[in-house]
C-alpha cells in the first residue's frame, strides 16, 4: 500500500477537542475519578488521518498515547529493508502503543490508516500524569499489556498457518478482540481489500475465505463488512 508523504505534524494540525459522543467511545474514561477525568478530557485531542497517512512511524519519539474512534489502522514493520510484515490491526475503540508511552522510546512499528479514520490522544505528560494518580487507568494499561502479549503470541501462530482460510480466521478474530477493539460491536466496517492488506493475501484469496467462513456459519458478510456469528469459531476453529 503506497502512502502520501505527511508528517504527524500535518495530523496535529488537524486536531480538535472531541465531542461528547466520541468521549463516550474511550473505554478508560470510565474508570476515572472526575478529576482524573476532567483533566484527561482537557487534554485529549482527536485528528483525522487519510488512507495512507502514518499515526506512528519507526524512529520518530513518542508523544501522544493514541487510540481509534472510528476507522481501520495497521500495524506493521519498516519495509524498506525487504517486505512489508503486518503485525495486527486496530479496530474502533483500541488505543495502542502504551508499551512505547512507558518506556518514553521511539517507535519500533508503523501505524498506517487504511481508510479515512479518526484518531485520538493525549499528551505523554498527560498519560504520565494518569498513572502517578489514577488507579484505574493503572488497570486499564496493565490489562492492555497483558492481552497484548496474548495478541502477539497468537499472531506469530498465525504466521506458521498454512491454510488461507484459517488465517483469514484468525485475523478476523483479533479485530473482534472485545478489550483491545472494545467498539466494533457485532460487525467490523472494512472491505475485503482493506483485509488483504492486514492478512497479506490477495483481496481474491480473502474473498475466497470469506465465502468459507460465511458458509460455516461463523461470519456473514454484509454491506459495507462482516459481521461475525460464532467468534469462539474464528479463534479456535478448524476448516
Amino acid at each position: 500500500m503506497k502512502s502520501p508523504a505527511i508528517d504527524r505534524t500535518t495530523l496535529r494540525n488537524r486536531a480538535r477537542a472531541l465531542t461528547a459522543q466520541e468521549l463516550d467511545q474511550i473505554p478508560w474514561l470510565k474508570g476515572l475519578s472526575a478529576v482524573e477525568r476532567e483533566r484527561a478530557q482537557g487534554d485529549l485531542i482527536v485528528t483525522q488521518a487519510q488512507a495512507g497517512d502514518y499515526v506512528c512511524r519507526i524512529g520518530r519519539p513518542v508523544t501522544y498515547w493514541f487510540g481509534l474512534i472510528e476507522g481501520l489502522l495497521k500495524m506493521s514493520n519498516d519495509d524498506s529493508q525487504g517486505p512489508q510484515i503486518t503485525f495486527t490491526g486496530v479496530a474502533p475503540g483500541g488505543w495502542f502503543g502504551e508499551g512505547t508511552a512507558l518506556k518514553h522510546e521511539q517507535y519500533r512499528y508503523n501505524i498506517q490508516a487504511l481508510r479515512k479514520s479518526l484518531v485520538a490522544g493525549i499528551p505523554i505528560a498527560t498519560f504520565d500524569w494518569l498513572l502517578d494518580h489514577s488507579i484505574g487507568f493503572n488497570r486499564f494499561v496493565m490489562n492492555q499489556l497483558n492481552e497484548r502479549l496474548g495478541q502477539f503470541i497468537a499472531a506469530r501462530e498465525i504466521d506458521r498457518i498454512n491454510n488461507p482460510d484459517l488465517r483469514v480466521a484468525r485475523n478476523l478474530a483479533a479485530l473482534f478482540h472485545p478489550l483491545l477493539s472494545p467498539n466494533v460491536g457485532g460487525i467490523l466496517r472494512t472491505t475485503q481489500q482493506e483485509l488483504a492488506y492486514l492478512v497479506g493475501l490477495s483481496r481474491q484469496r480473502v474473498n475466497e475465505a470469506l465465502t468459507t467462513l460465511a458458509a460455516k456459519g461463523w461470519i456473514r458478510v454484509e454491506y459495507g463488512g462482516v459481521r461475525v456469528l460464532d467468534l469462539q469459531a474464528l479463534r479456535s476453529g478448524e476448516l
